[in-house]
């Protein structure tokens, strides 16, 4: 299939029109015309991603998040993103991110369900009825740390970081994955016990505790990992004579 082929069906899915107006989605780099038998699926698109897409012979590179966010004056080899580009553009490998449009019509959800959280609503709408993040209720009150064990066990992540008591009673819960300290409000808005996101900041952390809010901070690529395996699915049902890989889930740091 054509480059331009598989664009218009991911399109079709997860349109470019649900993209927050800050985002930078789509097909960033690599030509449309690019036949494509081989793809490869990444959170970012790092250099150990980028080499893997080259030594596997890929002919297109799928990640969440955007390598350029803001608009760049020159593509050389005296820089990070430069380099990245060059690689791919040398290996003829087309580079397509596909990021808020994704966590309005398919991370919120896919991540509520894994938690196997009930009677859902969008947290912040984006478009249509449809947004980043989802409110709604665990199968059963629970405290604190048996929610951050559901959470570890749901997205495989081997450790959160955790703000309220541990002993604390919660039923109702905000789900943002990635960085979710911009929902704040519509987490409050909505009166909730706990909220499951990445990156809170100290002080954001403890101010919500003192507003009666405990945080579950799962990092940002502890549960956006789930983009990978779940777009693959969505492209295997759709694509035809297209071979597809993930990148090996790697968490980018670790806890000593």
């Amino acid at each position: 299939m054509r480059c331009r082929e598989i664009c218009t069906l991911i399109e079709q899915e997860y349109g470019l029109e649900y993209a927050c107006d800050w985002d930078n989605v789509g097909l960033l780099a690599g030509r449309r015309d690019k036949e494509v038998k081989k793809i490869l699926l990444a959170l970012d698109a790092t250099d150990e991603v980028v080499h893997m897409a080259v030594e596997q012979k890929a002919d297109m590179l799928i990640t969440h998040h955007p390598m350029l966010f803001s608009p760049i004056r020159r593509v050389t080899d005296e820089d990070m993103n430069g380099r990245r580009l060059l690689l791919l553009i040398q290996n003829d490998i087309s580079y397509y991110a596909m990021h808020t449009n994704y966590d309005t019509r398919g991370m919120a959800d896919l991540a509520a369900r894994l938690l196997k959280l009930q009677e859902c609503t969008v947290l912040e709408e984006i478009k249509d009825g449809e947004g980043i993040g989802r409110v709604g209720v665990l199968p059963r009150r629970m405290t604190l740390r048996e929610c951050a064990e559901q959470v570890k066990k749901a997205y495989q992540i081997p450790n959160v970081k955790l703000f309220g008591p541990l002993d604390k009673e919660v039923y109702k819960v905000a789900i943002c994955p990635g960085a979710g300290k911009g929902t704040l409000k519509e987490v409050f808005r909505f009166n909730c016990d706990v909220y499951i996101t990445g990156d809170i900041d100290h002080h954001s952390g403890i101010d919500a505790v003192d507003m009666g809010l405990c945080i579950i901070d799962a990092g940002h690529y502890g549960i956006e990992h789930i983009f990978m395996e779940d777009v693959k699915a969505y492209l295997e049902k759709v694509l035809t004579g297209v071979h597809m890989d993930c990148a090996p889930i790697k968490h980018p740091f670790s806890v000593l």
